[in-house]
């Protein structure tokens, strides 16, 4: 069992009020701003005429440079031609995609990206492959302590990118589990739960998703003891990645995620079909 402190996935948990390692200004972040600032002064570029060339703006570049930004994949490939690094900013690529994640999270977003299987069970919000940007911004602007803009920026992106797992192919397989009071509560507003609402229908009605809702009205709910992922490795053996008050867990003891696994396989039977799940979320959104 591995325990982290830090701050909890946006939307899920629990924040420290610290900055960690890997958010805006600092770690690796800052590092490549510095390498970037200096290869661009090398050359003899301002901001403005760098942005020219790799297409992005001015604004932008001094982001990047100062740290409060990760930049985009895209970015990095253009910048390092453009200022003859000899890959000295491409070679720090890979722990830039790192960085997007709070350092709690690093690990388990690595799993998610290469799992086989995906089993989620949500209590207090949407789980994030399912977000829309719009719902993701609301919950983030309502953490506390507050979140700065340039960090709620980022975990949004970072979110949105998480969800090209539930695109690609091969597809892993994903089951989904959320209560019923999640799909009702209307973060950031009717307009957003309509979209967010309207984003799970539609994921539902992929080949390798199943959609559940857990009635509030079930007299027998065996998800009382909070949220959970399940992810299934190549390997095939699961890991347990568990979110509560600025902890997270990723439980790998047999014993234990055995024990997490039957837990989810009761929920899915208490639950309502996948069938009956999207008839229940095409009848909330007919009541918004």
């Amino acid at each position: 069992m591995t325990v982290v402190r830090g701050d909890a996935e946006p939307g899920t948990g629990a924040e420290t009020g610290e900055r960690p390692e890997g958010e805006p200004g600092s770690g690796v972040m800052m590092a490549f701003g510095r390498q970037l600032k200096l290869l661009r002064l090398r050359a003899g570029l301002d901001r403005t005429e760098f942005g020219k060339l790799v297409g992005y703006a001015a604004q932008s570049v001094a982001s990047f440079e100062q740290g409060r930004r990760i930049p985009q994949p895209a970015f990095i490939d253009k910048a390092d031609p453009v200022l003859d690094a000899g890959g000295l900013l491409l070679a720090l690529k890979d722990e830039l995609a790192r960085a997007q994640y709070p350092p709690f999270f690093r690990d388990a977003a690595r799993l998610e990206a290469q799992a086989l299987e995906l089993f989620l069970y949500a209590v207090s919000a949407v789980p994030g492959l399912l977000q829309t940007e719009e719902y993701t911004r609301a919950l983030l602007a309502m953490r506390r302590p507050l979140l700065d803009e340039d960090t709620i920026e980022l975990r949004v992106s970072a979110r949105i990118a998480r969800q090209e797992i539930l695109t690609r192919w091969p597809a892993p397989l994903v089951s989904f589990v959320v209560e019923e009071a999640v799909l009702r509560r209307p973060f950031g507003g009717r307009p957003v739960l309509r979209g967010v609402l309207e984003r799970i229908l539609h994921v539902g009605q992929h080949r390798s998703v199943e959609v559940q809702v857990m009635p509030t009205d079930r007299e027998d709910n065996a998800g009382l003891d909070g949220p959970f992922t399940l992810l299934t490795r190549k390997s095939g053996d699961q890991i347990a990645y568990l979110e509560v008050q600025g902890r997270s867990i990723l439980l790998t003891d047999k014993d234990e995620v055995r024990s997490v696994a039957a837990r989810y396989g009761i929920i899915r039977s208490q639950a309502l079909t996948p069938r009956e799940s999207l008839g229940f979320i095409e009848k909330l959104l007919g009541e918004l």
